[in-house]
């Protein structure tokens, strides 16, 4: 059965950092573009990062770029997205999103709090 697992949200002081991995089971992720997204209270859904496979060109909002980094192991089939210089608006839901020709796959997210 195909699935994504997020994982490593927790609870950080700004300033601080912290790195996301997004599990594949069941597929492989370097077959298809991998999307990190996030979602506050309140708000609507907003796109963070992009990995598209199949050059491994990156894409990121402009009110992460130079703090955030997509990344793949592809041994591991696990997509990461590291955060560092983390701001309290950077509090969300996080979820990883898989996007095939065929199939789009979303995990179940993971809550990262900045506070201090």
């Amino acid at each position: 059965q195909e699935k994504l697992v997020e994982s490593g949200g927790g609870l950080v002081q700004p300033g601080g950092s912290l790195r996301l991995s997004c599990a594949a089971s069941g597929f492989i992720l370097d077959d298809y573009s991998i999307g990190w997204f996030r979602q506050a209270p309140g708000k609507g859904r907003e796109g963070v990062s992009c990995l598209v496979t199949t050059d491994g060109s990156t894409y990121y909002a402009d009110s992460v770029k130079g703090r955030f980094t997509i990344s793949m192991d592809n041994d591991k089939n696990i997509v990461y997205l590291q955060m560092t210089n983390l701001k309290p608006e950077d509090t969300a839901v996080y979820y990883c999103k898989a996007t095939g020709s065929l199939y789009d796959y979303w995990g179940q997210g993971t809550q990262v709090t900045v506070s201090s």
